[in-house]
């Protein structure tokens, strides 16, 4: 049987919520930043009307405001993302409980065993969902219709916003083999660059390549590219409740000025790690290791990891193992540009890794007075906001 495969994507998804507050500047060109005030603050998101200006996402407030002087620059609100993303993918739920979702705005929907309750119409089914998200949280997606998940991916980037676009058996190639590679999806910067090299520039010269050239080239990833351009993915899509499981959880900061000092960095590695544990904690998770990013500002690279005694989602914890990383990676004063703090190795249950000590008890009794206090500190910020109150050496080092 012939797979209904939607891909849903919310159109401009962080400034829309964001303007769904902020009516007032729906005329405007506006951005989501990653601080406003940062010369190094980053562009998140952009609304339509910064996106025909030439913003981009992932330049710099400066670069931006260059090509449009105008620009309303406005901070995230995560939290509200994450709780509007929940909402559209309930809508979902309503067609079918094998929704997978791509990201905070994206999600693949297999309908093929539910369609013929709703008029077995895939398109029709897709303008419905389209409809009641607009209707129901003022947000607009485009959808992706088709017969796999890459090309129902395809399908929701042909055509925005507001759109439902069919890519069926008998038109994929036609609509499909004229655009750039690197619109398929897990085609990168990297695998672009050696397709490039081949003289292979659209979907439809790497559909007619040939395969064993591609995967001496890329390896196992060559084949599979050469599958998905010739409509032959079969991945499903996966329910709802078992949605891949998070791998890490970590924040970065590029800052307005240069760190120099030990104090400035511990004080920016105690705000990272406060938001890393916070997140750990929201989850229900540990992690067994702990993983650091440095970039100077010539935008060289360090990173590095370790495995820690026993998992934690504490912020004390993290904060140690991350500034012991650094002050053997590091030399101060060496000016740093960019900081960031990951847990990895992420686990269900605190689990205990080195042999027992006879301080155990002592660390054990710490631990669970430190878990306390941070979720004492959870409980605060979820009542009056995450700014109210912070750990003491967790201050803004600039």
């Amino acid at each position: 049987m012939e797979r209904s495969i939607l891909h849903c994507d919310l159109n401009c998804f962080y400034a829309s919520v964001e303007l769904l507050t902020l009516p007032q500047l729906r005329s405007l060109p506006v951005a989501v930043c990653g601080d406003p005030e940062s010369r190094h603050g980053i562009v998140l998101a952009k609304n339509e009307l910064a996106k025909s200006f030439g913003v981009r996402t992932a330049e710099t407030i400066y670069q931006a405001r260059r090509k449009c002087p105008e620009l309303v620059c406005i901070p995230p609100h995560h939290s509200r993302y994450a709780q509007y993303s929940q909402l559209v993918n309930g809508i979902y739920l309503r067609y079918t409980d094998l929704v997978e979702p791509f990201g905070i705005d994206e999600s693949w929907l297999d309908i093929t065993g539910s369609k013929h309750l709703f008029g077995g119409d895939p398109a029709a089914i897709a303008d419905a969902i389209r409809a009641a998200v607009k209707r129901e949280l003022g947000l607009t997606l485009s959808v992706g219709v088709s017969f796999n998940k890459i090309f129902a991916k395809l399908g929701s980037d042909y055509k925005k916003p507001d759109a439902t676009t069919v890519i069926s058996p008998e038109n994929w190639r036609s609509l499909l083999y004229p655009l750039p590679v690197t619109d398929l999806l897990f085609v990168g910067r990297a695998a672009a660059a050696v397709l490039e090299r081949l003289h292979i520039r659209t979907i439809g010269q790497l559909s007619m390549a040939d395969a064993d050239v591609l995967e001496a080239a890329l390896g196992k990833q060559g084949r599979q590219l050469h599958q998905y351009a010739n409509g032959l993915d079969r991945s499903p899509v996966r329910p709802y409740h078992l949605s891949e499981p998070i791998k890490s959880v970590g924040n970065s900061t590029t800052y307005a000025r240069n760190l120099t000092t030990r104090e400035e960095v511990r004080s920016a590695i105690a705000l990272l790690s406060d938001s890393v544990a916070m997140r750990l904690r929201r989850h229900g998770l540990y992690c067994a290791g702990v993983q650091v990013g440095i970039k100077d500002p010539q935008f060289k690279n360090i990173s590095r990891q370790k495995q820690l005694g026993r998992s934690t989602h504490l912020m004390r914890d993290i904060s140690a193992a991350a500034m012991e990383l650094i002050d053997t990676a590091w030399k101060y004063p060496s000016p740093i540009r960019l900081l960031s703090v990951t847990a990895i190795h992420l686990t269900e249950a605190a689990e205990t890794f080195e042999q027992h000590s006879l301080f155990e008890t002592a660390a054990e009794a710490g631990s669970e007075k430190q878990e306390k206090i941070e979720r004492t500190v959870d409980a605060i910020r979820g009542k009056f906001g995450a700014g109210v109150i912070g750990f003491g050496g967790s201050k803004d080092p600039l």
